[in-house]
């Protein structure tokens, strides 16, 4: 599923392909894109910047327009060449921007608007740059107030809001909780400050090295790439608890459980041994 490492590789191909090249096409299947285009005809003018923010993908035309995309589960972009064949049904297109070289395709993105600069810094929804754990400008001190200013909410939850570190996907929120010793379920109210940085500092490291350079100028995008947060070299074994319910823990052995969790009810999983709770409390699986 898309989480910020996805979203990030996919801009970094994007880039490669679309930016400083002229757009000779563009389409889309929603109406309010395909109004601006009749507005402000993209074709014609160029792909400045493709960036990542969190879950969200921007496009920066030289007009002044960007495209914001956000793939929720299932969306996807994916690079061609003229005349090669499309890895998904047309029927799933949402999105086409050509150049002389390539054709950038959303599939199935399900949320896609055209913002100018204005309006990007007006909402609300797409994270800051220095709220992004793979962007440069991430602020950790600031990410460290967001969280503990959160006291009565779950661990896991606080992870996953956008609001506090973009990027962080039902994935990564699982397995950041493992490999801190944390329990998903418990307040963010009862980290310490040191617990706290690591976590944010955990959150990081685990993204940034799933977007490692591995593929110099080629362009990949629709190929994809196994999420890997063990050192495990076997890929059957590339997570630590996430989709492992019912099986033994990579480290000790007890029984991974699965709980819906949170007002999305989204699913967690985690080692009741190696993440028991302070007080020795258990978390009905």
């Amino acid at each position: 599923m898309p989480e910020g490492d996805t979203v990030f590789r996919t801009a970094r191909n994007l880039g490669r392909a679309l930016v400083g090249k002229p757009v000779i096409g563009f389409r889309s299947t929603y109406p309010l894109l395909t109004r601006f285009n009749d507005d402000h005809p993209i074709a014609g003018q160029t792909v400045d910047c493709v960036e990542a923010r969190g879950k969200w993908l921007l496009i920066y035309f030289s007009g002044g327009g960007i495209l914001t995309s956000h793939l929720l589960m299932n969306g996807r972009w994916h690079i061609y060449r003229h005349g090669e064949r499309w890895q998904l049904a047309r029927i799933h297109m949402r999105i086409v921007i050509e150049n002389g070289e390539y054709q950038a395709v959303g599939f199935r993105v399900p949320v896609a608007r055209m913002h100018t600069a204005q309006s990007l810094e007006r909402d609300l929804h797409i994270a800051r740059a220095e709220n992004d754990l793979l962007r440069a400008e991430f602020d950790a001190e600031a990410a460290l107030v967001r969280l503990l200013a959160r006291p009565g909410e779950a661990i896991a939850d606080t992870l996953l809001d956008q609001a506090v570190l973009a990027g962080v996907g039902n994935v990564f929120k699982s397995e950041i909780c493992f490999v801190q010793g944390l329990n998903p379920f418990r307040k963010a109210g009862t980290l310490t400050r040191d617990e706290a940085v690591a976590a944010i500092a955990c959150a990081r490291g685990l993204l940034k090295a799933n977007v490692l350079e591995d593929s110099g100028d080629l362009i990949v995008t629709y190929r994809g790439q196994q999420r890997r947060t063990t050192h495990a070299s076997d890929p059957g074994a590339s997570l630590w608890v996430y989709g492992r319910a019912g099986e033994p823990c990579r480290r000790c052995g007890e029984e991974i459980r699965r709980r819906v969790q949170g007002a999305d009810a989204r699913v967690t999983f985690w080692c009741p041994s190696c993440q028991a709770m302070p007080d020795g409390s258990d978390v009905d699986g």
